[in-house]
């Protein structure tokens, strides 16, 4: 399994921040391992939108699991090699707030055999990610 987290640090609202966080269409917009994300199922971001994203050659169908809205949303993409699991958390602070990404990746069946080398590059997708979110979010990393 591979996992990253990162926490920005932003002075936009809680309410903008996760405004746009949640609506996954704009990931290619901060993650430059996705080359672009439709909504395909709902209307704007929420519980039970699904989002095709195509991503470093796959093509992914995430769908949101879990909606807490300004505060938490839960995305998970199933495919026939691996499961995508990710966590957008905004916490409100007086002087705008943080935007924590957690993003699990997990290999199946036998596949598992290569976590160690997924790991590794994991951290380098996902620091990519992290500085895509410092920009449009205006924001600097402290995780």
């Amino acid at each position: 399994m591979a996992h990253y987290v990162t926490t920005v640090r932003s002075e936009m609202s809680a309410e903008d921040a996760f405004a746009y966080m949640a609506d996954l269409e704009n990931f290619a917009e901060w993650d430059p391992g996705v080359s672009s994300a439709v909504q395909v199922a709902g209307d704007g971001p929420g519980l039970g939108a699904a989002y095709e994203v195509k991503a470093s050659g796959a093509e992914l169908r995430y769908e949101i699991i879990e909606f807490e809205a300004p505060n938490k949303l839960v995305a998970e993409a199933n495919t026939t090699f691996f499961r995508s699991y990710d966590i957008i958390e905004v916490s409100e602070r007086s002087d705008g707030c943080d935007v924590t990404y957690d993003a699990t990746l997990e290999l199946n069946g036998i596949l598992g055999i290569a976590d160690f080398g997924l790991r590794l590059f994991f951290d380098k997708i996902g620091d990519k990610a992290a500085a895509g979110m410092v920009k449009v979010l205006d924001g600097t990393k402290i995780r």
